[in-house]
């Protein structure tokens, strides 16, 4: 029987028995013989019939282009059978069983193509060779007369397998027909994908991609942190194993679609082999400084083939740590240079240049190509990246982008690490405008793939000599603590740079890869054919007199015209006025109709009737002013009604299907009681508290009322949150979804549970108490008493939780409690009022008041800090998505002293971030990005955000030469400047000891003392005053006693004169 391919688009099991999928049969076989007659004579060898004779099957892995052909036009692999196409017929030698499936194919054939499909079926005892006769006088009728015999193509390089096949071809050989290899042609054929092919190309390399950074990467990290003896061989078939179950690497896809492409790769210890061919052996992985490890893996996806290899760096050397960035360079090099139009050759050509240019002694260690095209086969023929080959690159081919270094030797002693190789693999489909890389979401730049375990390290290099150049007067633990601060930020300004050239080259490929965006599902609306308000003309009520009637119960509106009471479904008006003139009143009535609406210019209804005529607007006159109040009243509270209703269904149309709750029927829940839920729930149970149990899949919220419940399922909770009472009021438990959910009459991503842990207490009588009152100290202890109880039991509950999550059949989602690090929170306006926003571990959160903030760091494009410059006591921050349709978020007004630490914490998470001294419009410039993306690329991505390059050239030469400059020393200068003296700027050391001794007899300064007040608003959170007020306030208070700074006429704070 055919050997199905799993896939969907060209075959499917349907009930128990296979059947081939028409249509994609049409389409492919009209492919097929248009690239065969349009090719003729390039490719196909001028032949006048092609013969595929498909081997059995085999357990071991292989790829023949019989086999391809077999699943890409039938969606299946028929081992044992013989298709001979012809021009005007296509004859299949198979058996019964086969035979069957394939009778489904004439009428689609003759459909597609004009062709007539022949079966000759070979029964058991029969060893086929009638059947090939038959098939042999079919090719010899059907060519064009002359003394030369037909040509028939056939694959010369699959040798035959099985009686059949030997059979066939002695038979071939032997029946005087001319022979042609048409190996190329169907190379040719299989190049170039179409979109069912490249979704599974995809699907295939996210399941590669996700294997190696799920799976594979964490299982390394513990292997080489336990210092675990594992072997290379038992690597492979864990990771096989992972394969072969998406759910470990947690990938939703179905087992049964999966395979591998080839037993997954892994090498170390000096022996390295990197072709594709290479196997793990039963050596241990080496982990020893200056290691390098190997690991390839090829995920197979309905039959359509994906590969990703990286290479980790253990306790690089330098020699190491420059060949790597060579070959990274080298890859990315190739990969751009994937376009259509380019020639395959330029592929190999860019990787060699970028070598020669930043590593030249690591030239003839090169790989001899740079990959291969991949698809059905793993190894296309005909599509090598090698600098012989001048086949044209198309939109739609794909490739696996292969480039590596082998037979390298590093200086170290140990022999296991003397010997090493480097390699990178990708899969990158060519798109219209690019490439684009299906396997980035591994990473391979040099920070996620270098690892360093020598904790001595540090401490062995040499400490930097700090030469005093005269300078004695200052401690060298001053100096030293300040070298330090240099240091620790000119490190941050080198990652900084590091991160904006990876940022670059994520943004480029993400935009030049394109790619339909994904719907929203917003336009699903209820189509206004579907609103009926008479089925039937019978069910239309009778009046006697012709007026304007409203019937509510079947939401029309009932209009006398040409003496009959024709009926309009209520949400067909879109509005109703009256107008009283004297005695007369009219009444205007206008209609939905297509082309009115600019955002929905056409719905169902217009495109199902297509050239009907549309009633726009109707008015009547009447007599009864009364009459007509009341109908315009009547329509109006009914649309209303009405719109309400379906815009609340329309709400609840979009949200997504949850999975059922599974109750917890062998063991207790997990429990959790008195909690209140945000967003509240309606009605009486605003004034209930409930509990939040948790079941296998997920969590149930409920009241003492029966239908007040709310269900979170796991799969659906993208961040969860515990966040204990400290300087707050309340203990809560916060969960971001993935898709929305209804609370009460609300949808909503996010839901908290919370306790108050503090009673509110007034005191009666308006006096003060003693801070050595009994009865004060008690109720502080009962207080503190009780947070520390409510913020235990929830330490318990989420623990609980945790060890839940971490079963095997939920630890596919990923889940865990994260908590807020306090430390490094800072205060900002994200929406009108000033709130404490805290970083976690993988968002940026405020969950205390609402509406809430939950930031994915992970969906962070970049951070733009605005407003930073000298003499602002707040700045902005401005946070742009990946996703460039979505609106950039603002935290406003951040106190100035809180610059620094979000600097830092920015940079430990690896997001690039960008400082500028005004504010910027954000949706013109991410439109401006989104229609001209090249244009983008082409002029540096973000780096027009980078201020410092234009700053640094004039400001560096003055400040390189200043070195150390006292505090004060910068309030004398000022000082100076407004009184025009001309004494020397530098002090003496003993004037600089009397001034120390001096400052404070005389008082602190009004500087001082507003540098005081602020760092006391800002302990308060009170960061709402702007600078003018201020300002304003000062002026009021000390009258004209102290000249304002002169400003600059453009807004911006005054100029510092340098000192040289």
């Amino acid at each position: 029987m055919a050997k199905p391919s799993g896939d969907g688009s060209s075959g499917a099991k349907v009930g128990g028995s296979y059947a081939i999928n028409v249509e994609m049969f049409k389409k492919r076989l009209k492919s097929f013989y248009t690239s065969w007659n349009d090719h003729k004579e390039d490719v196909w060898g001028n032949s006048n019939a092609l013969a595929v004779a498909t081997p059995p099957t085999s357990d071991d892995l292989r790829y023949l282009k019989s086999s391809a052909l077999n699943i890409w036009l039938l969606g299946y692999e028929f081992p044992e059978t013989i298709i001979v196409f012809i021009q005007s017929q296509i004859h299949f030698i198979c058996s019964q069983k086969k035979a069957s499936l394939l009778e489904t194919l004439r009428i689609p054939a003759k459909e597609a193509a004009g062709l007539e499909v022949v079966i000759h079926v070979k029964a058991k005892n029969e060893d086929g060779g009638n059947q090939m006769e038959e098939a042999f006088q079919a090719v010899k009728a059907s060519s064009p007369g002359g003394d030369d015999p037909p040509i028939v193509g056939y694959i010369a390089k699959e040798a035959p397998e099985g009686m059949l096949l030997e059979l066939w071809s002695e038979k071939l050989k032997g029946s005087g027909l001319a022979l042609v290899d048409i190996t190329n042609g169907f190379s040719e054929l299989f190049a170039v994908k179409d979109e069912t092919e490249l979704l599974n190309v995809k699907k295939a390399a996210f399941l590669s991609a996700s294997v190696l950074k799920n799976f594979v990467v964490p299982k390394l990290e513990v292997i080489i942190d336990e210092e675990k003896k594992v072997s290379h061989s038992t690597l492979m078939d864990d990771t096989e194993k992972a394969i072969l179950d998406p759910s470990k690497a947690k990938v939703k896809l179905k087992a049964e679609n999966v395979d591998i492409c080839y037993p997954p790769i892994f090498q170390s210890g000096g022996v390295f082999d990197l072709r594709p061919s290479a196997s793990s052996n039963d050596d241990n992985l080496c982990y020893d400084a200056t290691s390098v490890i190997i690991c390839a893996i090829g995920a197979l996806y309905n039959s359509y083939c994906s590969n990703v290899a990286r290479t980790y760096l253990i306790d690089a050397n330098s020699m190491q740590s420059k060949a790597y960035m060579v070959l990274h360079k080298a890859q990315e090099a190739a990969i751009a240079a994937l376009k259509p139009g380019n020639k395959v050759s330029d592929v190999y050509a860019a990787a060699l240049k970028v070598v020669q240019s930043e590593g030249p002694e690591f030239a003839p260690n090169m790989t001899k190509s740079a990959g291969t095209g991949i698809g059905i086969e793993f190894r296309e023929s005909g599509l090598s990246l090698n600098a012989k080959n001048d086949r044209v690159l198309k939109a739609g081919m794909v490739f696996n982008v292969s480039l590596g270094f082998q037979n390298l030797q590093a200086s170290t002693s140990n022999p296991k690490t003397e010997k090493f190789a480097l390699l990178l693999a990708d899969t990158v489909v060519i798109n219209d405008k690019g490439p684009e890389v299906v396997t980035a979401s591994i990473s391979k730049s040099f920070k996620d793939i270098a690892y360093s375990f020598n904790d001595d390290e540090p401490e062995e290099r040499p400490k930097p000599k700090i030469e005093s150049n005269g300078v004695e007067g200052f401690s060298k633990a001053t100096l030293r603590s300040d070298n330090q601060e240099m240091t620790k930020e000119e490190q941050r300004r080198l990652h900084q740079a590091e991160l904006a050239r990876q940022k670059n080259e994520e943004t480029a490929r993400r935009l030049a890869g394109g790619g339909p965006s994904n719907g929203d599902g917003r336009n699903n609306a209820k189509a206004t054919s579907d609103l009926v308000a008479y089925k039937n003309v019978n069910d239309v009520p009778s009046t006697r007199e012709l007026m304007i009637h409203i019937d509510q119960k079947n939401e029309a509106v009932l209009l006398p015209i040409y003496g009959m009471m024709v009926p309009f479904h209520i949400a067909t008006v879109k509005s109703v006025t009256s107008q009283q003139d004297n005695r007369t009143c009219y009444i205007r009535i206008v209609f939905n109709i297509p082309g009115t609406t600019p955002f929905l210019p056409h719905d169902a209804t217009s495109l199902k009737f297509q050239g009907s005529i549309y009633l726009k607007e109707v008015s009547f006159r009447s007599n009864d002013p009364r009459h007509i109040s009341e109908v315009v009243q009547l329509i109006k509270s009914l649309r209303r009604q009405v719109m309400s209703r379906e815009s609340e269904r329309a709400e609840r149309a979009t949200l997504v299907t949850q999975e059922k709750l599974q109750l917890s029927s062998k063991f207790k829940p997990i429990r959790l009681s008195d909690l209140w839920i945000r967003p509240p729930l309606g009605g009486r149970a605003r004034k209930l508290t409930g509990t939040l149990e948790s079941h296998p899949n997920g969590f149930r919220y409920s009241t003492a009322r029966q239908d007040e419940k709310v269900d979170i399922m796991y799969g659906n909770v993208k961040h969860a949150f515990f966040q204990p009472a400290e300087k707050e009021m309340i203990t809560l438990l916060h969960f971001h979804l993935h898709n929305h959910i209804m609370v009460g009459n609300k949808k909503t991503k996010d839901v908290q549970f919370y306790v108050e842990v503090m009673d509110v207490v007034q005191t009666l009588g308006g006096g003060k108490r003693s801070m050595h009152d009994p009865d004060e100290i008690e109720e502080e202890q009962r207080e503190r008493e009780r947070k520390n109880r409510i913020n235990s039991e929830f330490h318990v509950f989420v623990n609980k939780v945790n060890e839940l999550w971490g079963q095997p059949q939920l630890q596919g989602l990923e889940l865990e409690f994260d908590q807020p690090l306090r430390e490094l929170g800072f205060h900002g306006v994200p929406h009108k009022a000033s709130v404490f926003m805290v970083p976690t571990s993988t968002c940026l959160v405020e969950l205390t008041e609402s509406p809430f903030v939950v930031i994915t760091l992970g969906e962070i494009e970049i951070v733009n800090l605005e407003r930073v410059g000298l003499g602002q006591k707040n700045f902005d921050m401005a946070i742009v998505f990946k996703d460039f349709k979505r609106d950039v978020l603002r935290i406003d007004a951040i106190p100035s002293a809180s610059l620094d630490n979000i600097k830092e914490w920015l940079d430990t998470t690896d997001i690039k971030y960008y400082e500028s001294r005004l504010n910027l419009n954000w949706r013109p410039i991410l439109k401006t990005i989104m229609d001209d993306p090249e244009k983008f690329i082409e002029d540096g991505g973000w780096e027009f955000l980078n201020m410092e390059a234009t700053d640094s050239d004039s400001d560096n030469t003055e400040e390189s030469d200043q070195g150390y400059e006292p505090s004060d020393m910068e309030s004398e200068s000022q000082s100076e400047e407004e009184d025009s003296d001309s004494e020397s700027l530098v002090e003496s050391e003993e004037d600089e000891e009397e001034e120390e001794d001096s400052e404070e007899e005389e008082g602190k300064t009004w500087d001082e003392l507003e540098r005081e007040a602020s760092n006391a608003d800002r302990e308060k959170g009170d960061e709402s005053d702007s600078e003018e007020e201020r300002r304003r306030r000062k002026m009021k208070a000390f009258g004209k006693a102290r000249v304002p700074e002169r400003r600059d006429p453009r807004g911006m704070p005054p100029k510092r004169q340098k000192m040289r």
